[in-house]
């Protein structure tokens, strides 16, 4: 460890790269106290400590949106649009040829759409958001030209942040977007830390000890499930030229299956289903208020009705996971490959046999890691009813944030130092 801290001293590289991403991330701290104006801070702060969805929505703005700052919608937008164009490269032929067929010019261009795409999401999301806190009393100011101003200044809050996690990404040592969102989640852990050493009871000791297992136990669950993989075992056929004669068999590799393929892209669309309600009962109260305000009354109680949310959003979690999964992985397109590169899976038949190999052991696999998605989303709710106290919650979301974030930023600088040490040697 030392050692390595060493070889990152010596290099002047390293260290400026390392320093320009920590100007970026100080930089969106401080962009992310700065407020929009007419905001009831009182009531702002009582209806995130209450609504445990603006608060999953506060972990992917960086921090940002529990304060109302210019930079509320931190990469939501973007992140939203990324998941749309996936989706769109799945139904048109067009654009999955963009991507496959084009190499990284096509790439550049589905990254330049998305960019296109987030600029209207954002807009959205801006005046959703703020239609949605003014109707509870977040707002001392609410006239249409504040509207405006604020949906502005929101999107293009967005827009910059989205530019500062192309700068970070082009450093090498992680992606851009999420060490933002990093960058706000580990933000939150002094304050925390504060809050429950003000808050401390000695006669709640044995559910601060519970809590702090229980915190350990996810942690190691998280960096487990996270890094685990199912490899699959890939002979190559050896070519035989001339009157050389061999084995058959040149060399073994092999397919890793990631648990979690999916990410918490599935948690993203669960979400998303679960806040549509209340979305879409803004739109019909301006044609039909009495239709507007009883889809308001409906969602309002799914969102406030811990068991039935919690039930609705594992249901949501565990079958978005399996459907991002069969659309990111094709096992079609797997087994193809692999016959026309001359490998095959020992046992196996090249072709459809191989198809229905891979499939079998993807959904397996991702059954495990639809389960786990599940359970992290409706973590706080079950740490609350373990240890009985609303002022202590294990957000598993955001644990699986940080520690994909550390572990790809780790990956990264340790092939940077490799690099560094070949280009010497």
């Amino acid at each position: 460890m030392f050692e390595k801290i060493l070889r990152i001293v010596k290099s002047p590289d390293l260290l400026g790269r390392i320093g320009i991403i920590s100007g970026i991330l100080i930089a969106f701290r401080l962009m992310a106290a700065v407020p929009i104006p007419g905001i009831d801070s009182t009531r702002l702060i009582d209806l995130f400590n209450s609504n445990s969805i603006l608060g999953f929505l506060n972990v992917f703005s960086g921090g940002a949106l529990s304060s109302l700052s210019i930079v509320m919608l931190g990469v939501g937008p973007y992140i939203t649009a990324s998941i749309v164009l996936q989706l769109l490269t799945m139904i048109f032929p067009k654009l999955k040829a963009l991507y496959y067929e084009n190499g990284s010019r096509g790439r550049a261009q589905l990254n330049r759409i998305t960019r296109q795409l987030s600029v209207p999401l954002a807009a959205l999301q801006a005046y959703t958001f703020l239609n949605l806190l003014n109707q509870q009393g977040v707002f001392t100011d609410f006239t249409p030209l504040s509207v405006i101003t604020n949906v502005i200044v929101a999107t293009a809050g967005s827009l910059i942040l989205v530019w500062l996690g192309d700068i970070i990404t082009e450093q090498k040592l992680g992606n851009g977007v999420s060490l933002l969102i990093f960058a706000g989640i580990v933000s939150a852990i002094p304050e925390t830390i504060r809050n429950s050493i003000l808050t401390y009871d000695a006669g709640q000791l044995p559910t601060y000890i519970a809590y702090a297992l229980i915190a350990i136990a996810v942690v190691g669950g998280v960096v487990l499930v996270t890094q685990g993989e199912r490899k699959i075992n890939i002979l190559y056929a050896r070519q035989i030229r001339g009157m050389s004669t061999g084995g058959a068999i040149s060399n073994t590799s092999y397919l890793p299956i990631k648990v979690n393929q999916a990410g918490v892209i599935p948690i993203i669309f669960a979400v998303s289903i679960i806040l549509f309600p209340q979305f879409l009962s803004q739109i019909i109260a301006l044609i039909y208020p009495s239709v507007g305000a009883i889809l308001a009354d409906w969602s309002n109680y799914l969102l406030q009705n811990q068991w039935v949310y919690s039930i609705i959003y594992f249901v949501l979690v565990f079958a978005f996971t399996f459907f991002y999964t069969s659309i990111t992985f094709e096992p079609k397109e797997i087994a193809l490959n692999l016959k026309r590169s001359g490998g095959s899976i020992p046992g196996i038949r090249p072709g459809e046999p191989t198809e229905e190999h891979l499939g079998t052991i993807s959904n397996r696999v991702t059954l495990f890691g639809a389960l786990f998605l599940g359970l992290i989303a409706i973590f706080p709710n079950i740490t609350q009813a373990i240890t009985g106290a609303t002022n202590l919650s294990i957000q598993g979301t955001s644990l699986l944030i940080v520690v994909s974030v550390a572990l790809d930023s780790i990956r990264q600088l340790n092939s940077q130092l490799a690099l560094r040490e070949y280009e010497i040697s």
